[in-house]
């Protein structure tokens, strides 16, 4: 009997073999290995603190989880303190505050729980005004020279940070990933609106502690706020320092997919360029980031962002122009801006805060969380001159 081949009858299994055969010639990387986990403290703001060891040294010292920082480092004091050796270089860093040249430690060791990572490179920077306005030691921040070499999960609902190997990565379901620009800081394609609708670029920084910031440049370039809504004065640290800024509101700001409305955002005189303009317009800080469980895949150079259970958190919109910080064990005020509440509630420079209601712990963050209640009459205890005052401050809204 004589057979009909068909074209199906003959290509489909020699497809099918060679659909079989290309696809074990397809390579891939091994898995991401589970290497450690270990709970981090959460400062306002949502900054990220853990703690490690350095080299030989076995004081545990506070560190500073940040994705805004191109590399990792130590506190002037904290070297002091230890002797650890360093070397000059020339080379620089550069803040929101100032540009200046830096020490290393060469080839330094890190010792976190369950993880030791060597071949590190520490400059050395002062963090005192970091220590002050937390009000615990801050040792150091670790930034890209520790995150490049693995995959960094942040779980804000548990406290936790887990650490994998470079591989393959299963994210869990949901959530969005984000594609990052990444030389050595994250940066981030952000849509955001206030009287126009604008499409730039962001530095992705977990170790800012607000929510918005972009530069006074683009702000003026782009006519992107609101003229008829005025800015409040304030004030904010970072590297180098204090530094004069504005404090006003955008109407949304989108992550991802993830859209957040009426986000109290800083605008600043970017004199060092730190932003980068026109490059960049500015940052998204962790009182945003804190509100997903995030994935840092750099070896991928991914971002993986879920919402979490603080997604919906209010945002701080009070505003009481005081600046207080933590210096030899007391709670200081050291900045009233003018005619801002605290200005009006008659606070000075000089003053220490004994006590905010009826706490009396000491504790500044504390302190800064009780002076968020816009419109409450806030009783605030304070030492002058060796006596005590008690004085009445009610934070407005920059709403």
């Amino acid at each position: 009997m004589r057979k009909n081949f068909t074209l199906s009858t003959i290509a489909l299994p020699l497809l099918l073999l060679w659909f079989s055969s290309t696809a074990q010639e397809v390579f891939t990387n091994p898995p991401a290995r589970y290497i450690t986990k270990f709970k981090f403290q959460q400062f306002s703001g949502g900054v990220v603190m853990i703690r490690g060891c350095v080299n030989q040294y076995t004081d545990s010292l506070n560190f500073i989880l940040d994705t805004g920082s191109g590399g990792i480092s130590l506190d002037s004091s904290t070297v002091s303190d230890l002797a650890i050796p360093t070397v000059p270089s020339d080379r620089t860093i550069r803040g929101i505050a100032g540009v200046h040249k830096v020490n290393f430690l060469y080839g330094g060791k890190l010792h976190l729980p369950g993880l030791t990572v060597d071949s590190l490179d520490f400059h050395v920077n002062d963090y005192d005004i970091l220590t002050s306005v937390y009000g615990v030691k801050i040792d150091g921040i670790i930034g890209y020279s520790f995150l490049s070499k693995f995959i960094v999960r942040i779980d804000y609902d548990s406290l936790l940070i887990s650490v994998y190997s470079p591989g393959e990565f299963k994210y869990k379901r949901g959530g969005h990933i984000l594609k990052p620009t990444l030389a050595s800081i994250p940066v981030v394609s952000t849509d955001f609106r206030d009287q126009r609708s604008f499409n730039s670029k962001f530095y992705f920084d977990t170790g800012a502690g607000l929510c918005f910031l972009i530069s006074d440049d683009f702000a003026k370039d782009s006519a992107a706020l609101n003229p008829r809504k005025k800015p409040v004065v304030t004030q904010a640290e970072g590297l180098g320092g204090k530094m004069a800024m504005q404090l006003t509101t955008v109407k949304d700001v989108k992550v991802g997919p993830y859209r957040f409305r009426n986000v109290p955002t800083f605008i600043f005189e970017d004199e060092y360029n730190v932003t980068s303009y026109p490059y960049l317009a500015g940052l998204v800080g962790n009182d945003l980031l804190r509100r997903f469980n995030i994935v840092l895949n750099y070896p991928r150079k991914e971002i993986h962002i879920s919402p979490n259970s603080h997604f919906n958190d209010l945002f701080d919109y009070a505003y009481t122009g005081l600046g207080i910080y933590f210096e030899d064990g007391k709670i200081k005020v050291e900045d009233v801006i003018d005619e801002s509440p605290a200005a009006v509630a008659g606070f000075k420079h000089g003053d220490v805060i004994l006590g905010v209601g009826n706490n009396l712990s000491n504790n500044i963050q504390l302190y800064k969380n009780m002076l968020q209640s816009v419109g409450e009459k806030i009783k605030v205890l304070i030492l002058r001159d060796n006596e005590p005052v008690l004085l009445t401050i009610r934070p407005k809204s920059i709403l």
